[in-house]
């Protein structure tokens, strides 16, 4: 009995600690911990009756948005001149492709090119006077044959007249013949030096001018082509991206993204050298009818990520409501829901530096 006593008492201490220690342990996982600042503060609409929208960062240009640049050509990247972030000039060499089967097509065009006009400048010159010396030989030589030609008719016939059986009348009808060709060639040799001494036809001239003139300008399109080769830069600007490196090839559709997987992308983005963007937001189109006129707009941008508000200069709309795609451009999905673009500037600062293509929140009020 004694040592059922102490298992019994062993049994009950423990399970008294057990409900001890399961008590304490559920106290402790109930305890929550306390809230974490905020990293920064979330973002919410300063006005009363204000319009919310999404905004993408842009270049300060003319057309309100980056300048994209597809090749006019299809190619392989054989050079690179640029690198992203430094500033370009306008018509600045960026890329190089691969020239040499378009340079030996125009080198070909321009040695037609220059064959056709020495023809043309060949028929100008005529007569050639070494021509002109042969035709008048010729002439002088078949008039000295009709000469030769009518004196022996003349003499056979001379002696027919005098004695009938002293030449045959084959040999006179022959002696007469002779004669009657002899004169043809001269005629021929006389109507030959004028034609050489008339030079080329006009109608020829003219023919040959025309090919003259449609080889140069296949050689000049063809040089133009050549030059379509060399990226150059349409406006002056900063290098934002370059989406090829030496090699890849590239079309007037663009480049394939290794990262989006996408091929309709621009081989170069040009961005603005200014210290000034463009938030280009897109207002939903059951919105717009709240928007206040042109000279009461009044914005403010709330940065991703950041604290506080950065005041926005309206800067226009484009008057044209379209579908609304991602912000981002690649996915092409069109949903039932159309935008209107509303365009703002505003000055970057070294405290809150943004670049073109973030996304930014924007608030508009009146």
């Amino acid at each position: 009995m004694a040592i059922n006593l102490t298992g019994t008492k062993l049994v009950f201490a423990l399970a008294g600690v057990g409900c001890v220690a399961a008590v304490v342990a559920a106290i402790a996982l109930n305890q929550r911990p306390a809230p974490q600042p905020a990293v920064f503060e979330p973002a919410s609409n300063p006005y009363g009756q204000g319009i919310f929208a999404n905004g993408i960062v842009e270049s300060d240009l003319p057309s309100g948005s980056n300048i994209n640049v597809y090749p006019e050509v299809a190619g392989t990247i054989v050079e690179v001149l640029v690198r992203e972030g430094r500033a370009v000039r306008r018509s600045e060499v960026l890329l190089r492709l691969d020239d040499r089967v378009q340079r030996a097509t125009a080198e070909q065009q321009r040695a037609q090119a220059q064959a056709a006009q020495a023809m043309l400048e060949e028929l100008k010159a005529q007569p050639r006077p070494e021509a002109l010396q042969v035709a008048q030989a010729q002439l002088a030589a078949a008039q000295a044959s009709a000469r030769s030609a009518r004196d022996a008719w003349d003499k056979q016939q001379h002696a027919f007249e005098m004695d009938p059986h002293a030449v045959s009348r084959d040999a006179l009808d022959g002696a007469h013949n002779a004669w009657l060709v002899a004169e043809a060639n001269r005629a021929t040799a006389e109507r030959q030096l004028d034609l050489t001494r008339a030079g080329a036809w006009s109608f020829d001239v003219r023919n040959q001018q025309a090919q003259a003139d449609a080889l140069a300008r296949a050689w000049q399109a063809s040089i133009a082509l050549l030059d379509k080769y060399t990226i150059k830069a349409p406006a002056d600007g900063i290098v934002m991206a370059i989406k090829a490196a030496q090699g890849s090839y590239v079309t007037p559709q663009g480049v394939y993204d290794t990262y989006t997987q996408g091929s309709n992308n621009p081989v170069v983005i040009l961005g603005s050298a200014s210290q000034d963007l463009h938030v280009r937001c897109y207002v939903d189109e059951i919105l717009i009818p709240r928007l206040p006129a042109a000279d009461r707009i009044k914005a403010q941008m709330s940065v991703r990520g950041a604290s506080g508000r950065v005041p926005l200069e309206f800067v226009g709309i484009e008057p044209y409501v379209s579908p609304k795609i991602s912000l981002s451009d690649q996915r092409l999905e069109r949903v039932d829901v159309r935008v209107l673009p509303v365009i703002f500037r505003f000055r970057n600062s070294d405290t809150l530096h943004l670049y073109p293509g973030q996304l930014v929140d924007v608030y508009i009020g009146q």
